[in-house]
């Protein structure tokens, strides 16, 4: 499984976000690309306005900001398995 985000310098949006899949990414490996979109030209006219944006096997899966239980949720149906309850108030 391959997730891209793309994102920019000095966003706190996209670093938020690449925090998130790293904490996800300790319970489920995957392939992860961070893309710059200031180096990426088709990223640039795709998503600057949307950053970060986040991929899973091609299809975007968020704009913005990243829910830890639907990023979580999303990769366990992609990898054909069962999605995640979502975190009770006491889990997180």
């Amino acid at each position: 499984m391959k997730v891209d985000i793309y994102s920019k310098p000095s966003c706190s949006l996209c670093d938020e976000a690449i925090t998130v899949v790293e904490r996800v990414r300790a319970r489920i490996p995957f392939e992860l690309r961070v893309i710059s979109i200031l180096e990426d030209p088709a990223g640039m006219l795709a998503w600057r306005y949307d950053i970060p944006v986040v991929l899973i096997d091609g299809q975007v899966a968020f704009k913005h900001r990243v829910d830890e239980a639907a990023f979580e949720a999303w990769l366990r149906k992609a990898q054909g398995g069962t999605e995640v309850a979502p975190l009770r108030a006491q889990d997180e």
